[in-house]
C-alpha cells in the first residue's frame, strides 16, 4: 500500500479591530440590530465613494510585521465581482494584484503523541496578506421560506492571511491559527473572537503519492473554531485517501464542515474556473507608505502611515513573552504554552508570584492542576475566576510557612472557589486547619486524650 502525502494550505479571515468600517464611516459592532450600522455607501447607493480608514492600515502593516512579511509601500484596490444579495454593490473591493504585505513566515508549536513535553517547532510561510471589505449576511428563514439580509458586517475590514500550503494534518493547522489569533490579539489588530465570526478559516485540503505532483484540492469553507478545524482538515484528509483508495476521484470542490456530524459535505464545484472580472478600483488610489528614509520633511504625519512607527511599537510577541517567563522564573517551556494559551492566565500567575514567598516552579503546579482545572470545570475565564491572584497568593503564603498542611490547603482552595468572600485565614480558622507546632501545646494536647482514656490506657503499675 503506497503512503500518502496529506497538503494543507489556509486562507483566514480576520477581522479588523476598528471603530468604523474599511471605507465609510459607520460603526462596527457585534449583534447590533439588523440594518442599524448601514451608511449609503455599504448600502452601494449612486454617487457614494470608498473613504480608505487609516487604522485599519495601521493595522495590517502591524500584523504583516509580527509575521516578518515584507510591507510593499505601494499596493493597490481591485474590484472582485461577484453576485450575492448580501453584497449591494456586485463586487468586492479587495488588493489583488499588489497587496499590502507579502513573503512572510509563522512559527508555531505543537505537541507530539499528545505528550506536552515534546513539543516541536513548525514554520509555515506566509505567502500575503491582503485587505478587503467584508460582504453582508444572508438569514435563511426557512419557515417563510425568505432570505433576510443584514448589511451591519457589510464593508467592514478584513485582513486575509493567505499561508503556504506547508502543513499535513489538522493539529498542525490549528497549532498554526492558534498562535496567529494570539499574535493579533497581543498586537490588538483583530479581537480575533472566533465565536463572533472574527477569524473565519477556508482550508485548502489534497493528497498524493510522495514523489507525484499535487492531487486535487477541496476547499472547507468558514470554519469558526479551531478545535473544529482540526476535524475538518483530519476527516477531509481520510475521506480523500478512502475516496482514491477506492478507484474514486476527488473533485475540485467548495465543501463545509458540519461539526454535529463530524464529516464535510459538498456545496458547490469549483471545476468551472469562476470569472471574478478582476479590475483596477477607480475611486481608490494607490496606498502609499512610508519609512523613515522616504518620509518627506514637510509631510503631516497625521496623514501618513510610517512603518518604521508602526515596527518601533510592537509589542512583545507570545514567543518572546513564553521566553520571558522561562528564563524569568525557571519555568518548564510547556507550561509557558499553557500560561499564554489560557487568556490572562500569564498575568494572574505573575500576580501571585509578586504576592507570595512560593517558589514559582510550586506556585506553576497550583495554577495549572488546580485552578486551570476548576476553570474548566465550570467553564470559566480566568478573569472570572472566583478565586483571585491576591487570595490565592494569601493560601500559597500559609503552605509556605508551614502554618497549614497541602491537604488543608486544597480544602482551603475548595472552600474559597465558593466565592463568599473570606479570606484563606479566616476559612482556617473557621475549619481549625492550622498545623500545631508549639511543643507545650502538643503535650497538653495528648495529656488531654490520655487523661480522657483512663480505662483504655490502664494507669496503674505494670506487673
Amino acid at each position: 500500500l503506497a503512503t500518502w502525502v496529506p497538503v494543507v494550505g489556509l486562507e483566514i479571515h480576520a477581522q479588523i479591530n476598528s471603530n468604523s468600517k474599511l471605507f465609510s464611516g459607520s460603526q462596527v459592532q457585534f449583534a447590533a440590530p439588523p440594518n442599524s450600522l448601514v451608511s449609503f455607501f455599504d448600502a452601494s447607493l449612486p454617487g457614494t465613494l470608498p473613504v480608505l480608514n487609516r487604522r485599519c492600515v495601521e493595522a495590517a502593516v502591524m500584523t504583516g510585521l509580527a509575521l516578518n512579511c515584507s510591507i510593499n509601500k505601494k499596493s493597490l484596490f481591485d474590484r472582485k465581482h461577484y453576485f450575492y444579495a448580501d453584497l449591494p454593490a456586485g463586487y468586492q473591493i479587495t488588493q489583488q494584484r499588489v497587496p499590502i504585505a507579502v513573503n512572510g513566515n509563522l512559527s508555531y508549536s505543537l505537541c507530539i503523541d499528545n505528550k506536552m513535553s515534546q513539543m516541536v517547532t513548525k514554520t509555515v510561510r506566509i505567502k500575503q496578506i491582503q485587505l478587503e471589505q467584508d460582504s453582508g449576511k444572508s438569514l435563511h428563514d426557512d419557515a417563510r421560506s425568505q432570505t433576510l439580509v443584514d448589511l451591519n458586517r457589510a464593508g467592514v475590514g478584513l485582513m486575509e492571511v493567505v499561508m503556504e500550503p506547508d502543513m499535513c494534518c489538522g493539529e498542525e493547522a490549528a497549532a498554526a491559527v492558534r498562535e496567529l489569533q494570539l499574535i493579533l490579539q497581543t498586537l490588538g489588530s483583530s479581537q480575533a473572537i472566533m465565536a463572533e465570526g472574527q477569524l473565519r478559516v477556508d482550508a485548502n485540503v489534497s493528497v498524493h503519492h510522495p514523489g507525484e505532483p499535487y492531487g486535487v484540492r477541496t476547499e472547507v469553507k468558514n470554519i469558526n473554531s479551531v478545535r473544529f478545524l482540526a476535524k475538518a482538515v483530519d476527516y477531509e484528509i481520510r475521506r480523500q485517501i478512502e475516496e482514491l483508495e477506492n478507484g474514486g476521484t476527488i473533485l475540485n470542490e467548495t465543501r463545509a464542515f458540519d461539526s454535529k456530524l463530524g464529516c464535510t459535505i459538498s456545496m458547490r464545484d469549483k471545476e468551472g474556473k469562476q470569472d471574478y472580472r478582476f479590475m483596477p478600483e477607480p475611486n481608490l488610489p494607490p496606498l502609499i507608505l512610508y519609512d523613515a528614509k522616504s518620509l518627506p520633511a514637510n509631510m503631516n504625519h497625521q496623514q501618513v502611515v510610517n512603518i518604521d512607527w508602526i515596527r518601533e511599537r510592537l509589542p512583545d510577541l507570545p514567543s518572546v513573552k513564553r521566553a520571558k517567563l522561562v528564563e524569568l522564573y525557571g519555568i518548564l517551556p510547556e507550561h509557558s504554552f499553557t500560561l499564554l494559551n489560557e487568556d490572562g492566565l500569564a498575568e494572574y500567575f505573575e500576580n501571585v508570584i509578586k504576592h507570595t514567598q512560593m517558589k514559582p516552579k510550586k506556585v506553576i503546579g497550583w495554577i495549572l492542576n488546580d485552578l486551570l482545572s476548576y476553570l474548566k470545570e465550570h467553564a470559566l475565564a480566568v478573569k472570572d475566576s472566583p478565586v483571585s491572584s491576591f487570595l490565592l497568593a494569601d493560601l500559597l503564603n500559609l503552605l509556605e510557612r508551614r502554618e497549614i498542611s497541602s491537604s488543608a490547603a486544597k480544602q482551603v482552595f475548595e472552600e474559597l472557589w465558593k466565592g463568599e468572600g473570606k479570606t484563606p485565614l479566616e476559612i482556617v480558622k473557621e475549619k481549625q486547619l492550622e498545623l500545631l507546632r508549639d511543643q507545650e501545646e502538643l503535650e497538653q494536647i495528648c495529656q488531654a486524650v490520655i487523661d480522657r482514656q483512663e480505662d483504655e490506657v490502664g494507669v496503674g503499675t505494670f506487673g
